[in-house]
């Protein structure tokens, strides 16, 4: 089974950016990119079913998301379609490995979705 998260979603996204985590200037834009990718996770199926998750600030965890074995999947799939965002890669082959890998996440979850 896996580890409980119980950190920010906010302030673990900050902190694979290489953002401070007291460093609040960039906030709203990272929280509405989060919530962009968060939106998608809820189409694909992933996290809460009964209505779109969001965040406001940095006191909202990945365990209020969900838990499970899939939530370093999903952390590293929220954080790519944020950086891709927020920061996106000058090399085009780093800019193709994180399309790729959102693309993977994104049929992957449609695979797990589907099957009962």
């Amino acid at each position: 089974m896996a580890k409980t998260q119980i950190e920010s979603i906010l302030n673990s996204v900050k902190k694979a950016l290489g953002i401070e985590a007291d460093y609040d200037h960039f906030d709203p834009e990272l929280i509405m990119f989060i919530n962009t990718a968060l939106g998608v996770c809820y189409q694909l199926g992933v996290g809460p079913t009964d209505k779109p998750f969001a965040i406001e600030d940095d006191s909202t965890t990945w365990d209020e998301f969900m838990q499970g074995d899939q939530i370093e999947t999903v952390k590293t799939y929220i954080f790519a379609k944020v950086k891709l965002i927020f920061d996106p890669p000058t090399s085009s082959s780093v800019l193709q490995a994180y399309q790729e890998l959102i693309k993977e996440f994104e049929w992957r979850s449609n695979v797990d979705a589907e099957t009962p």
